[in-house]
């Protein structure tokens, strides 16, 4: 069962942050591991993934820098700034708020 790509939308900016927190990284290898994190249930398209990218370097919560062409090809990769840092820590404290007025809403009660 995929879970339904609406519940996640919203979060993707987070998402990003998270998986940059553990350190720089570029596009593909960001979305690779999310595919492999979910058993391959989520990915982001990649016109999703760059736009995320371009919003966050233009908030300044990350920034980019091309990587070295004599690895193999030429790769963009992104680096959390200090204000991303920020960002994020934000980013989860509503999430855990959000996640938990939600449960309390769809929680049964007992008659």
């Amino acid at each position: 069962m995929s879970i339904a790509s609406d519940l996640i939308r919203g979060h993707t900016d987070t998402i990003i942050l998270a998986k940059l927190m553990g350190g720089d990284n570029y596009g593909y290898e960001i979305n690779k591991s999310i595919q492999q994190k979910t058993q391959g249930k989520y990915e982001l398209k990649e016109a999703t993934l760059y736009t995320a990218f371009r919003r966050l370097e233009q908030a300044g919560c990350i920034s980019s820098y091309w990587g070295d062409e004599q690895t193999g090809a030429r790769r963009r990769y992104y680096s959390i700034t200090q204000l991303g840092r920020d960002t994020y820590n934000s980013l989860i404290g509503d999430w855990r708020t959000a996640k938990e007025m939600i449960e309390k809403l769809i929680e049964l009660e007992e008659k």
